[in-house]
């Protein structure tokens, strides 16, 4: 086992409620009209403007996953560029900027907009400025929900499976080959300005779980429950129970591709409810 035995429960146990929290705060975006047509009566899903206004990316559900993933690889050239010129205060004020985002889309799901943008405002300020375990964490719960609410809308079934993988095997790659994931991680958790949980116990040790570890199997499973409302919550099971078994068989000093595992975990989890809605 790479950490301890508590410390691996607990990036478990946060890891879950990430998932739980990312889920109903797409599900407040969510609303379910009643419509008349004829002498039937369908129930119709629409989903609701982001606070101020932020547009979803105008791309369709079939092929939305080719642009996320050319995205993805080149926010990660960028801070790979800005790695390589020690442009800390960049990353920095990058790494404030998605915080407070993310948060205002996240807490605009239950709150007021100007309160979310305000509370967003605070507390992306405190995470950025001072390292708090409590507060990194914390506003780790609801950073992914705020990125689920963005992209879910543009994905369907098909599309986020497609992007699971691709990002499976670039995980792998960037992890085992390249090599470069493991530098952004060790720039990140030197900084104390990680994208994802971060846990540090004894000495010089840390136990870390990347923020797309966390958002695309919330991802997965928001889509899910488009069609299957909180059933998904199976596939935040299996993919909890995936990452455990990895954090559990991992060996200590060694850094592992979690997006593989958890991709495994989400095509289990949505057999799994498919069979469930079956019986």
């Amino acid at each position: 086992m790479k950490h301890t035995l508590k410390v691996t429960l607990l990036i478990a146990v946060l890891f879950l409620l990430a998932q739980i929290i990312g889920l109903n705060i797409v599900n407040g975006y969510l609303e379910i009209k009643k419509v008349i047509v004829g002498n039937q009566t369908i129930m119709q899903k629409e989903w609701q403007n982001l606070p101020y206004d932020v547009e979803r990316p105008k791309i369709k559900e079939e092929t939305s996953y080719i642009p996320i993933f050319f995205t993805i690889l080149a926010a990660t050239l960028i801070l790979i560029i800005i790695i390589k010129l020690g442009l800390i205060k960049l990353w920095k004020f990058w790494f404030f900027l998605s915080v407070w985002f993310c948060l205002v889309i996240a807490f605009g799901a239950f709150i007021n907009q100007t309160l979310a943008l305000i509370l967003g405002l605070l507390l992306a300020i405190a995470k950025t400025l001072r390292f708090s375990l409590i507060l990194h964490n914390f506003t780790e719960l609801f950073i992914y929900g705020g990125l689920a609410a963005i992209f879910v809308p543009v994905l369907n079934i098909w599309s986020i499976s497609i992007l699971l993988i691709l990002i499976s095997v670039y995980d792998a790659i960037a992890v085992w080959k390249t090599k470069h994931m493991v530098k952004m991680a060790k720039f990140q958790a030197k900084l104390k300005l990680f994208a994802g949980l971060f846990i540090p116990y004894a000495k010089n040790k840390t136990a870390i779980l990347g923020g797309g570890d966390i958002g695309f199997p919330l991802m997965f499973a928001a889509v899910v429950m488009k069609d299957y409302g909180f059933y998904s919550l199976v596939i935040s099971l299996f993919t909890t129970l995936a990452l455990l078994i990895l954090l559990i068989k991992s060996e200590k000093n060694r850094f592992y591709p979690a997006m593989p595992f958890i991709s495994a975990g989400c095509f289990f989890g949505y057999l799994a409810l498919l069979f469930i809605k079956i019986i």
